[in-house]
């Protein structure tokens, strides 16, 4: 580390100190993790589907079945960013973002023309290509900022994970917000807003999100602490809004106030990364001004960059060099918490327990949150209240998300308590959630809501956190996103083909008790707790398999989590905190070289 001689501090002087200090906040790591805030609060709008499926319905005549389809690749979409995840391999994280807000606008473009009727009535298949488009660009938001910041900060992913996928969780209920400043209550113009805000967000800020050189800050860990009290408020607010909006009717301005909180809410946490990016500023000219000269300190043993350490604190060589080509030694991997190829990721056994783990949890969790539209119709609660499941679910949501990536990193870093452990106890919880809806308990959608959205929320910072910790970051922009695929495939098996089935068929059955034909084209709707009775039995059984299946993951990796996970990306960062100390020093003995030899002139 750099230990920096002399007294005195450097504070703003003048118009070329304020433009150097503007500079210095634009581009520095912590205004990028700003601006993926700002990118991951509009990146949720697949989690808004259950407020504008009705006018899908209702609009195109679809009966459940045909709605989980599209339900089902809006969910495939946003999931499975292999593409997302190979672009970034090859090209900065700019090209992904704007290949991401092209998706978005295209997609929800195209269904917001479908629904209002601006061009002919498409195919199913049309309307499925749209939405999964649409969604997909969430994978390429997520890959371009997400993945950078983790990288950025590879001791303190945990709490990236946590507070950037929190904020995605939040963006259904800050997204209805704005949208009901603008727009009020028309739900078709939904689509439309979900359409341009993402699109518009990433073009702003296409050249903020980078890589940068991970160096190690002190109070790194508590700087993102202050990020989460921040979002903490935020969500406090959304949540309050949410209970007043159930009971008071909102006029459109109203509405505006509300939303011009959550904008100085959203725009808040730019005051943490200026006070950081002063610090550091002020650090960078107290080394330029101090005549006394700028001490080194390194450790006796320094870890070459060519070395790196292995799990159980031995230096050795790295067993995967830039040499090693993607297709070889796939089923040689090396050491847990290395960096794995992508085959050797893909084919390990902690991979598919993953997999398995996720097709039934996240499956589970998912197949709830896109059918709350219809499971409230079916249990004849009043479309307010529905409205407020959906808006439940995005709070908790992100409330599972933070406290996942928060808690689990405390938790490893104190008590070296494994994060496979901490999934398999979401998975338990869940089940609570999907019993409640399966029996009807009263008012118990309220609390399934709450279960549901925060263990779904919970899910992914330990998914992706548990990715980047066994397999390493070299390729975790494609690994990520690999995790991601379990998702869809669980939603498809759990959701198109078991529950909208099974809820069609007990429609079909109240119209036949009725006496009533069913005309082609004609929605297809039902009511009273046996429409998703069975389904969510079944479901609850799934999901208890998948926690069962984790426990295995959990006894593979235990020595693994209780050693020191993270030494190697220490030993680097004091590697690079060497060698910014001394370009500084080399900097400033030249400054002042050049001071002091002033030429005569006769």
């Amino acid at each position: 580390m750099a230990v920096v001689g002399g007294a005195g501090s450097v504070g703003v002087h003048g118009w070329g100190d304020m433009k150097s200090l503007t500079l210095q906040v634009i581009t520095g790591r912590w205004f990028v993790v700003f601006a993926s805030f700002l990118i991951m609060a509009a990146a949720g709008a697949t989690y808004m589907f259950g407020l504008y499926s009705g006018d899908i319905k209702s609009t195109l005549g679809y009966d459940q079945s045909t709605l989980n389809l599209l339900s089902f690749f809006k969910d495939f979409g946003s999931n499975v960013g292999v593409l997302s995840g190979l672009i970034n391999e090859l090209t900065p994280p700019w090209v992904v973002l704007a290949i991401g807000a092209i998706l978005n606008f295209f997609g929800y473009f195209m269904i917001w023309l479908s629904v209002t009727k601006r061009i002919a009535k498409p195919q199913v298949w049309q309307m499925c290509l749209y939405i999964c488009i649409g969604a997909n660009s969430q994978s390429f938001a997520n890959t371009g900022s997400l993945v950078t910041c983790v990288k950025n900060f590879p001791e303190s992913r945990g709490a990236v994970l946590g507070i950037l996928k929190g904020y995605v969780g939040l963006s259904g209920a800050i997204i209805t917000q704005l949208y009901s400043a603008i727009y009020y209550d028309d739900t078709k113009a939904l689509i439309l807003f979900i359409g341009w805000l993402p699109a518009a967000i990433s073009f702003a800020f296409l050249l903020t999100i980078r890589y940068m050189k991970p160096i190690r800050q002190p109070n790194e860990l508590k700087v993102f602490y202050n990020f989460l009290y921040i979002s903490l408020a935020l969500a406090g607010f959304l949540l309050v809004m949410i209970i007043v909006q159930k009971k008071v009717n909102f006029t459109q301005s109203e509405f505006g106030v509300s939303a011009a909180i959550v904008l100085f809410l959203l725009f808040f946490p730019l005051v943490v990364v200026s006070i950081e990016e002063y610090k550091i500023w002020q650090r960078k000219r107290l080394a330029m001004v101090d005549p006394s000269p700028v001490k080194i300190v390194t450790e006796a043993e320094m870890v070459k960059p060519n070395e790196s350490t292995t799990t159980n604190g031995s230096t050795s060589v790295s067993t995967v060099s830039n040499d090693i080509k993607w297709w070889q030694n796939v089923f040689s991997p090396p050491e847990r918490g290395e960096d794995y190829t992508i085959l050797q990721a893909l084919f390990s056994a902690d991979m598919l327990i993953l997999f398995i783990t996720c097709i039934c949890g996240v499956g589970g969790t998912l197949t709830a949150i896109d059918n709350l539209g219809q499971i409230g119709t079916s249990l004849r609660y009043p479309k307010k209240s529905i409205s407020t499941f959906v808006s439940l679910v995005s709070i908790w949501n992100y409330l599972g998300r933070v406290f996942s990536g928060f808690v689990s990193e405390h938790f490893l870093q104190k008590y070296k308590f494994p994060r496979p452990l901490m999934l398999t106890l979401t998975l338990l919880l869940s089940c609570v959630g999907h019993l409640l809806i399966a029996f009807d308990v009263p008012s118990g959608l309220y609390a399934a809501s709450v279960i549901i959205g925060f263990c779904f929320g919970a899910q992914w910072p330990l998914l992706f956190a548990i990715i980047s910790e066994l397999f390493g970051l070299k390729y975790y922009a494609t690994l990520y996103n690999f995790g991601s695929v379990a998702s869809p495939l669980g939603l498809y098996v759990l959701n198109v083909k078991m529950t909208g089935h099974l809820y069609d068929k007990e429609a079909k059955k109240q119209l036949a008790a009725l006496g009533i034909q069913r005309k082609e084209g004609q929605e297809l709707n039902c009511v009273g707790v046996d429409c998703f009775k069975l389904s969510f039995i079944i479901i609850t059984a799934a999901t208890f398999f998948g926690a069962i299946v984790s426990i295995i993951l959990v006894a593979r990796t235990r020595k693994f989590y209780k050693s020191d996970i993270y030494k190697r990306f220490r030993e680097a960062a004091t590697v690079a905190e060497a060698e910014m100390a001394t370009v500084e020093n080399e900097s400033k003995a030249k400054k002042e070289a050049n001071n002091h030899v002033v030429p005569t002139q006769k």
